[in-house]
């Protein structure tokens, strides 16, 4: 699950895509087509809504929606804001819900520094997103969603390779217990 927006405070930007695709933890495989609201072709609280109804993010059942994505805080504090905003169903992704970050993983994978650990310095992504705001402004609809094809690829890319790798790491890890 990711999001764009049009800066980086929610009381001032608006969200103008949410992406999110299906994908098998165990697996890593992917499982569907990415979903892209585009906020242009409704309105901000539509494509919430329509996030609402397409997924279970407001389900009470903890394993119904297990969000995965990178840096999830930002999808957290623009969604929850969002959803009081437009009295809609709370989404509070931070609180009694599971889900996996890859944010910390690329971190420690960057010897620790925070710097330099973003998806487009440490997977295939080709750039960051500090352009998408421009773009929109500018109407370039079809660099976003170029943008948001290669980050879901990259991103997904990244965790089945997580995937495969990490019961490896787990098993040298537990022999050295021995």
């Amino acid at each position: 699950m990711d999001i764009e927006t049009t800066g980086l405070e929610p009381k001032s930007s608006k969200i103008i895509t949410i992406q999110y695709q299906k994908i098998n933890p165990n697996t890593g495989e992917t499982m569907g087509d990415a979903v892209i609201l585009k906020e242009w072709e409704q309105d901000e609280p539509t494509i919430i809504r329509r996030l609402i109804r397409g997924t279970a993010i407001t389900s009470t059942h903890n394993f119904d929606c297990v969000l995965t994505g990178n840096n999830l805080m930002f999808e957290h504090k623009f969604l929850y804001y969002k959803t009081k905003e437009y009295n809609l169903p709370e989404i509070n992704i931070m609180e009694n819900r599971p889900m996996l970050d890859m944010h910390p993983i690329l971190v420690l994978m960057n010897g620790g520094e925070f710097k330099g650990s973003g998806l487009d310095k440490m997977t295939g992504k080709k750039q960051s997103g500090k352009q998408v705001e421009q773009w929109y402004n500018a109407k370039e609809y079809d660099t976003i969603i170029q943008y948001i094809k290669n980050e879901t690829e990259e991103f997904a890319k990244f965790f089945k390779w997580l995937c495969q790798e990490m019961p490896i790491l787990h098993k040298r890890f537990t022999d050295t217990l021995v």
